[in-house]
């Protein structure tokens, strides 16, 4: 009889915010500008950054049901990774 597979260990997982504040950054003095990116978020990590108290209030915002990190617009779902979309072609 064959023997039950392994689960396997889940991936690490670290708050999103440093992560996609310096991937940001970094675009962003690669003359990409803030409004061509698109933050897309896995729904676990929007929620994970909306719940994180330690991220300062400023750096989320709302307007017309569009939310923003950084300045950047977020997308949320449809995705099995989060990721910076710099909007290059």
């Amino acid at each position: 009889m064959p023997k039950p597979a392994m689960p396997r260990p889940a991936p690490f997982r670290g708050p999103p915010p440093p992560h996609f504040r310096n991937a940001i950054e970094q675009a962003e003095q690669e003359g990409v500008a803030r409004n061509d990116m698109t933050l897309k978020l896995t729904r676990r990590d929007a929620s994970d950054m909306q719940r994180d108290r330690t991220l300062p209030v400023a750096d989320i915002s709302y307007a017309a049901g569009v939310m923003t990190f950084l300045g950047v617009k977020v997308e949320t779902g449809g995705v099995e990774t989060s990721t910076l979309d710099r909007g290059e072609a």
